[in-house]
C-alpha cells in the first residue's frame, strides 16, 4: 500500500511574493490555479491513503469549492473531513478559519471514523479513521512547545486503545527536532517511516523534520521518499509499506502425563 502525506497550505502557494505586502497575506489570496498542480501531483503518485493537513473546505479563496472532496473525487477516494479548531474556539466563529482542517482520503473501506480534540492549544485536531487492516490518526500539533508535549501525551492514550497495527502521521511542528518525540515513540513502541531523518520544511531549502509517519512495528516499510515538489511550503512524504501477518502462538509443550495433571510413578526396580 501507499501512503502520502503533504501539508497542502491550502493550496495557497509559494515563494518570496507569498509574504507581501504584509507578512502572511499569501493565506489571504485565492489559489489562482495552484491548487490544480497540488490535485496533480497527488493524482500522479497514484496513493492508496492520503492525509491532507491544511485543507480548505470552501472559502473564497478556492471560489467556495472543498478541496477534500474535489481531490477525493479525482482520485476516486472516499474522503473524511472536520475543521482542525474545536467547536468552543473562536476560529470557527471566522469565516476564512471556520474552513480550514485537515483530511484523510483513502480507496480501501473505512470501518470507522472519529474526531478528537485536544484539551490544550489551537489546533486541536484528531482524525481517527479505522481501515479494515489498521487505523490511522492524522494530526497537526500546536506552535507552542509546551502544548505539543500535553497533546503527545493525549495522543499516547488514544492509540494505546487500538487493537489494530496503527499510523500516526501529520505536521508534528517538532521545532526543537525529534528529540521531542522520543518519549512519545519510547511510550507506544512506534516507529518512524523516514529512517534517514530527511527534512520537509521549508520545501525551498528544507532543514527541518517537521512532517512525521509513525507506525506500528508489525507494519513493514518497503520505500520512503521525500520528493522534491515545491507546491507548498511543506515538502510531502510517500511511504510504501505492507501489514506482517502476526505469527501464531506456539503452545507451550508439556509431557502427556503432565498435561492430564498426574505425577509418573517412582521406579523402583533399580534400589
Amino acid at each position: 500500500m501507499r501512503f502520502l502525506l503533504y501539508n497542502i497550505r491550502y493550496g495557497a502557494g509559494v515563494g518570496p511574493k507569498f509574504h507581501l505586502p504584509v507578512p502572511y497575506c499569501g493565506y489571504l489570496k485565492p489559489t489562482n490555479g495552484h491548487f490544480s498542480k497540488i490535485m496533480e501531483f497527488i493524482k500522479s503518485v497514484g496513493p492508496d491513503i492520503v492525509g491532507l493537513v491544511e485543507v480548505d473546505f470552501g472559502s473564497y479563496r478556492v471560489e467556495k469549492c472543498n478541496q477534500a472532496e474535489v481531490i477525493a473525487d479525482r482520485l476516486d477516494h472516499r474522503v473524511v473531513y472536520e475543521s482542525k479548531y474545536s467547536a468552543q474556539s473562536m476560529a470557527r466563529k471566522i469565516p476564512l478559519m471556520n474552513k480550514q482542517g485537515n483530511a484523510i482520503l483513502t480507496n480501501l473501506e473505512i470501518v470507522n471514523q472519529r474526531f478528537h480534540f485536544f484539551n490544550n492549544g489551537v489546533k486541536r485536531l484528531v482524525i481517527e479513521v479505522e481501515l479494515p487492516e489498521l487505523s490511522i490518526f492524522l494530526v497537526h500539533l500546536s506552535l507552542k512547545f509546551r502544548h505539543r508535549q500535553y497533546q503527545l501525551n493525549q495522543l499516547h492514550r488514544l492509540i494505546t486503545k487500538q487493537d489494530k497495527p496503527v499510523i500516526v502521521a501529520g505536521d508534528f511542528n517538532a521545532f526543537r527536532g525529534d528529540r521531542e518525540l522520543e518519549l512519545f515513540l519510547a511510550a507506544s513502541g512506534m516507529v518512524s517511516a523516514n529512517m534517514h531523518c530527511e527534512s520537509s520544511f521549508p520545501s525551498n531549502f528544507p532543514v527541518r523534520e517537521l512532517d512525521f509517519i509513525f507506525h506500528s512495528p508489525e507494519i513493514r516499510s518497503i520505500g520512503f521518499e521525500v520528493p522534491h515538489v515545491k507546491l507548498s511550503d511543506h515538502l510531502p512524504l510517500l511511504w510504501d509499506f505492507d501489514i506482517q501477518p502476526k505469527e501464531p502462538a506456539v503452545p507451550f509443550a508439556r509431557s502427556t502425563d503432565a498435561a492430564r495433571g498426574m505425577v509418573a510413578p517412582l521406579d523402583i526396580s533399580s534400589i
